[in-house]
Order: C-alpha cells, then structure tokens, then sequence
C-alpha cells in the first residue's frame, strides 16, 4: 500500500517546535521580540530595505495600496490568474481593479496587454509571479516609470526568488510576500511588506494596528483608519527557523524541478499534449511546478484519478474575472483568453522541501498513465 504524497505539506522541525514552546512559556506571545528580529533578517535578506511583518500576506496588498493614496476613482492593474486577494484587495480600497490577459507560456501577466490596459486613471500595477517566477522585471519597471505608476508586486509564491542575480524584494517599489502554510517558508499564517523609506514604514505600522500612534505613558492618538494586522511572536519564531533553510530550500526545490522534466522527457508535451512551464533553473524558486492538461481530459478527472493513485494535486488559478463578484462588475467569459484556458487546465504538482527525486518519479508514472488513458 502507497502512502498519500500531497502536491504541498511544510517541513517543520523539533528545534522549531522547542523555540514555539519557548515562547509560549515567556508571556509574550503577541508582536514582541521575535517579531523584531524576524523583521530585521528579512531586512538583510532583502539588502537593507525597511520590513514589516503582518498576520498575512494579503493585508500588505491593501496597506501598500493605501500609503500609496490609492482610492475610489483610481484603476489598478492585475493578472486574471492569482489568488482572489490579488484583486480583491484593489475593492476594498475603493478602486477599480482592470485586468491584463497572461503570457500563456510564463502564465504570468503579458506585459503588452498591460501597457495596453493604461489609462488616464491607472494608478499602479499589481503584477504575480506565479509559482515564483518573476516577470521582465526591467521592463515591468520601465512601464511604470513611463506612465509614473506604483508597483505593488505580488510576491506571495517568490521568496527566494531573483531578477539578474537579486533577491526579489531587494529592489523595486513596495514588494508583498506571503508566509502562509504552503509557501516556501512558513510562518503558519502571515507575511511581509518591503517598504521604500521611513514614512511609508510609519504608515504601515498605523495601518496594521488600528492606526494607533503612542508617545510618552499615556500619549495615544489615531489619525488613519487602520486594522488589526500585526504579526504573533509564535508565528515569528517560526518565520526565523525557516529563514534560516531558505537558501537550501530554493536549491532543493530547483533539483525538484529539473528532475521532473527529465524524467518526463523531451517527448512529453508533443506525445500528451501537456505544457510544462518554463524549464528555467537559476531566477524561479519553484514554489509550484504546474502543468497545463490538454483538452482530452479535464481537470477534475485528471484530480479524481490521481488521487485514486495517492498522488496530491491542486490548482492555481482559477480566472479571477470569471468569480461572480467580478461578474456583477461587467467582466465575462472571452475578455482574456489566455486565462480562461489556463485557468481551465492548469494544476500543480506535488512540490515541497521534504519531497525525493523518487516522488517525483512516482508522480511523473501516475501522470503519464492518467493521460494515456484520457477521457
């Protein structure tokens, strides 16, 4: 009898635990400390940039958005293919989230379509690096220094990850990163916002926690609206042991990869009718390794027979415009594509830092007599 291989699953170990225990037997167990240290790591990880952490990686979407001023009457624009807080985060400042179609190959966002997609209201570009694979940054950041847009890089798949030889997040504009559990390090739930200068740290400490500004003893004021967004000292404390692997989780995660397309072989997509993605070893840190089913199977049947093979899979994305919130918005089937038949087909792989070179054989086997069989 096999046993389940999930297409995700963190590695946490005994030192992690021992220190969580730590912790909780301290008496503070909130923002303290270690949320302190865990920011200035990840400051030196990203080259010296001001960090702050938050309990996820979506609400440092929504706080870039606001200390950038952005509101109602302000267009933003994203990808179809992310998480629904891509978007989503764009509503709940009042703005208007424009959408520009993928590159189907990278599945990230086509950098034509989003210069085309500018308008005289576009006020910043949300790009994804989906599966940690970072966009033409260069170009990325000449497109908004064209048309004098902010960038609020979604970065929640690209830790470890790097442009030109630098880490993600070590250069650009406000760069978003999440530490949620199927990430490549974990906090449990949580994430980080690379910053630019001291004003923006200081709005972003407002903003995650009630807008509360505190002076002498007693000396309080609120002068934004702010929520509660703060990062524990558990989930900290986890963050610092997973720093602490990142280097050896991105080459593990890489030999993963290339492992799959070996065995898959050159052969693979012209005998199945499958797309890989990009077989790309030194920039993406391989948070997913996902595949894109051609139309003689669809995708919950593909999912039902791995499964019945103990093999994990999941799926990342499903077209954000085609969610009913988007639909009440005037957005429809047709309006991109190159998303909709990624969207579609896509799945993901298992991919994980505790997996073997012999897993993705296993995997590879079970997809290859999964699509033999078709329909």
């Amino acid at each position: 009898m096999t046993t389940f291989l999930p297409f995700s699953k963190p590695t946490i170990d005994e030192a992690t635990i021992a220190d969580v225990g730590d912790v909780l037997r301290s008496g503070w167990i909130t923002s303290g400390p270690k949320v302190a240290e865990f920011e200035k790591r990840l400051s030196a990880y990203f080259g010296g940039r001001p960090v702050r952490t938050f309990n996820s990686g979506t609400c440092t979407m929504e706080i870039a958005l606001r200390i950038a001023g952005i509101g109602a009457g302000d267009e933003v624009i994203t990808t179809p293919i992310s998480w629904p807080a891509t978007a989503n985060v764009i509503l709940e400042v009042g703005a208007t989230p424009v959408f520009a179609d993928i590159d189907p190959v990278t599945r990230n966002m086509d950098l034509d379509k989003l210069e085309a997609a500018i308008t005289p209201k576009t006020r910043a570009i949300i790009p994804v690096y989906l599966a940690g694979k970072p966009l033409d940054m260069d170009r990325l950041y000449a497109i908004a220094g064209k048309y004098k847009l902010r960038v609020i890089e979604d970065a929640a798949q690209a830790i470890g990850s790097t442009w030109r030889g630098k880490p993600i997040g070590s250069f650009g504009d406000f760069v978003s990163f999440s530490f949620q559990a199927n990430k490549n390090i974990t906090t449990s739930e949580g994430g980080c916002l690379v910053l630019n200068n001291a004003e923006e740290v200081a709005l972003a400490e407002k903003y995650r926690l009630q807008g509360v500004t505190r002076g002498n003893w007693d000396e309080i004021d609120v002068d934004v609206l702010g929520g509660k967004y703060n990062m524990t000292d558990i989930a900290a404390v986890i963050g610092l042991h997973q720093l602490d692997k990142l280097d050896a989780i991105t080459a593990h995660r890489r030999k993963l990869a290339k492992h799959y397309f070996d065995v898959l072989g050159p052969d693979f997509e012209r005998q199945t009718g499958a797309q890989l993605p990009p077989a790309e070893f030194e920039e993406t840190n391989w948070h997913l390794f996902q595949v894109v089913l051609p139309d003689t199977i669809t995708r919950p049947q593909f999912m039902e027979r791995m499964k019945a093979l103990d093999i994990g899979v999941g799926f990342h994305y499903a077209p954000i415009h085609l969610f009913t919130l988007y639909r009440e918005r005037g957005f429809h089937e047709g309006m991109f594509p190159a998303a909709e038949q990624v969207g579609r087909q896509i799945v993901s792989l298992p991919m994980f830092y505790a997996m073997t070179e012999a897993d993705v054989e296993r995997t590879c086997a079970a997809m290859k007599a999964v699509l033999a069989r078709g329909a």
